[in-house]
C-alpha cells in the first residue's frame, strides 16, 4: 500500500530556515497583475520552487491583503518580496547585475519551454504580465528571452497562475 502523508509527515522546513536557505537564483516579476488571488498564488509557487524573490509592478497589489493571503497561505511571510512602481528601471538595474531577462508570452520569435536547457545564463528574471494584455510590448524589446509554453488545444491561453507553476518548475529544476 502506498500511503498518503499527512502534513505534519511532509517533513517541511520551518520559515526560519526556509528564509536562510539558499535560494534558486530565480526571481520573479509580476507586471501590472489584476487578481489579488494569483498574486497570492504566486507566492505560493515561489515558496514551493525555492525563489529568490518576487517584484510586485504597476497596478499589481502588494501583501498584506486578505484576497492575497487566501491563495498564498502565509507565503508572503516566507518569500523576499518588493515593490517597484516601475519595470523599466528594475530591468534596467537586473540586467546590470547580470540577470538575464525572460518574458513570458508568444512572440514571433520564441524559446520554447523546453528548450531552456540551451540557456547557460547564472541567474533569470522571469517576467509575467496582465492576465488580458500579457507583457508589455517594451518588456518584451528589452528582455533577453522570450519564453513560450508549448500548447496543443484551441485557447492558446493559460490563467497567469497556472502558467507560472510550470515555467518555474522547469527553470526550477535547473538548479537543483
Amino acid at each position: 500500500m502506498n500511503k498518503k502523508l499527512k502534513l505534519w509527515e511532509l517533513d517541511r522546513v520551518s520559515e526560519e530556515d526556509f528564509k536562510l536557505q539558499k535560494k534558486f537564483p530565480i526571481i520573479v516579476i509580476l507586471n501590472d497583475i489584476r487578481s489579488l488571488n494569483n498574486i497570492g498564488s504566486f507566492f505560493r509557487t515561489a515558496d514551493a520552487f525555492n525563489v529568490e524573490k518576487i517584484y510586485l509592478c504597476g497596478i499589481t497589489a502588494i501583501p498584506p491583503h486578505r484576497d492575497i493571503q487566501k491563495t498564498a497561505l502565509g507565503a508572503t511571510a516566507t518569500v523576499e518580496w518588493e515593490y517597484r512602481q516601475s519595470i523599466d528601471e528594475l530591468m534596467k538595474e537586473l540586467k546590470v547585475a547580470g540577470v538575464s531577462i525572460c518574458s513570458i508570452e508568444q512572440t514571433e520569435k520564441t524559446t520554447f519551454l523546453h528548450e531552456i536547457d540551451t540557456l547557460n545564463d547564472a541567474k533569470f528574471a522571469l517576467v509575467f504580465g496582465n492576465e488580458v494584455n500579457g507583457v508589455d510590448q517594451k518588456v518584451i524589446d528589452e528582455s533577453n528571452y522570450i519564453i513560450e509554453i508549448p500548447q496543443f488545444g484551441t485557447k492558446h491561453s493559460l490563467n497567469v497562475s497556472v502558467c507560472a507553476g510550470v515555467v518555474i518548475w522547469e527553470f526550477a529544476k535547473k538548479f537543483i
